[in-house]
């Protein structure tokens, strides 16, 4: 699904003598690294505060902890995403409230927010699925009118670009109140371990969670706050600090992928193509950490195998959706308000998508996707 190394390869006389900086520095901890990869990212962001921390979810959580969440509070976020989003609530003692998501960009529907806000709403958390960046303008103006907190899980959308109604694009992970991200090894800007960062434009905010993140303390030995230990380590902000120069380049690349899948599979009846990609070959709306499609009247499963037995990587995002897993079922959940959710889980299917694809590689797999649906519809 990815190509680390061929990835790798080509950044490697950057990334060796970072690591080797900070190997011969001995500064593992919270080291220069750490401190120039958050300055650097602040940067490419337009964000006022980054804080690193240790990997996506902990980031997640982070965030939460830092407005001040209590258990029982009400937090609305999508049917249709990883685990990761829904677990940080349930471990804070909050209530998850899922709801479904549109059909055409996998992302949060708003109007499934509308109808789940009750007295005991207190945030909103909207995934950036595969990399599209959800409806922000009208989350925002929905959460000002109830005086909500939003958290954007960025996770799969670092480097996307959201289009405002009156025409401003910023990144996407400033938006919102706070934000969080992951910098897993598969993702856009992914490190060669575990990683995460927390971004915001608030001060006061931003000091809790540099305090949150280091055991809660802001001086050594005193625990201004209940912390956890969550820090980025340097190695892995040498890696990330070497690849951010690369992100725009990684992102358009995924997107030129993209567009020849699209173009491979134009109009064909049983192939739902991913939205996001328009006719300016500059557009940074979708920066496609996952490109998946929608069948139409096709057996995902047989597809998938025909892949696997073809040496195709392939994957299944999501095939349960969180409202029947065992951990956040809940008997408030009624099964007609998760339509798109339900059929989106037996149809959806991820194709390779990374940095280093070629066209053979397209063509072969294109091929192998279409003469399988062409011969078994």
């Amino acid at each position: 699904m990815v190509d680390l190394q061929g990835q790798y390869a080509k950044i490697k006389d950057v990334v060796d003598p970072s690591i080797e900086e900070v190997m011969n520095s001995a500064a593992f901890i919270n080291g220069p690294k750490v401190h120039q990869f958050q300055k650097n990212l602040e940067d490419y962001l337009g964000v006022k505060h980054v804080i690193p921390c240790a990997n996506g979810t902990d980031a997640l959580q982070i965030a939460m902890m830092g407005l001040g969440l209590q258990p029982g509070d009400e937090v609305i976020t999508a049917d249709f995403t990883f685990a990761a989003t829904v677990e940080v609530i349930a471990l804070l003692q909050l209530t998850p409230v899922l709801v479904d998501v549109d059909p055409v960009t996998f992302n949060i529907d708003v109007n499934a927010i509308k109808k789940a806000i009750t007295p005991k709403t207190k945030a909103i958390v909207p995934v950036h699925l595969f990399g599209l960046p959800a409806e922000m303008d009208d989350i925002m103006a929905l959460a000002k009118a109830h005086n909500l907190f939003v958290i954007e899980d960025n996770a799969q959308a670092i480097g996307a670009s959201y289009t405002h109604s009156d025409g401003r694009k910023t990144k996407a992970g400033v938006i919102g109140d706070v934000a969080s991200t992951s910098f897993f090894p598969s993702k856009n800007l992914g490190c060669y371990g575990d990683g995460g960062a927390i971004f915001t434009n608030n001060d006061a905010l931003a000091h809790r969670i540099r305090g949150i993140v280091n055991h809660g303390m802001y001086e050594r030995y005193h625990h201004d706050v209940v912390g956890v230990n969550s820090r980025l380590d340097s190695i892995q902000a040498a890696v990330l600090d070497a690849k951010l120069p690369h992100l725009n380049s990684y992102n358009t690349a995924r997107r030129s992928a993209a567009r020849k899948y699209n173009e491979a599979f134009k109009n064909h009846p049983s192939i739902i193509t991913p939205t996001g990609l328009d006719a300016d070959d500059h557009s940074d709306e979708h920066v496609f950490h996952q490109y998946t499609l929608n069948l139409k009247g096709v057996d995902r499963d047989a597809l998938v195998a025909h892949l696997q037995s073809n040496n195709i990587p392939c994957g299944v995002y999501y095939p349960i959706p969180l409202h029947r897993q065992k951990a956040y079922s809940d008997e408030r959940y009624n099964e007609a308000d998760f339509t798109v959710t339900n059929q989106l889980v037996k149809t959806v299917i991820s194709l390779p998508m990374h940095t280093e694809l070629d066209d053979e590689q397209i063509n072969f797999i294109t091929s192998t996707v279409l003469n399988f649906i062409n011969s078994n519809s």
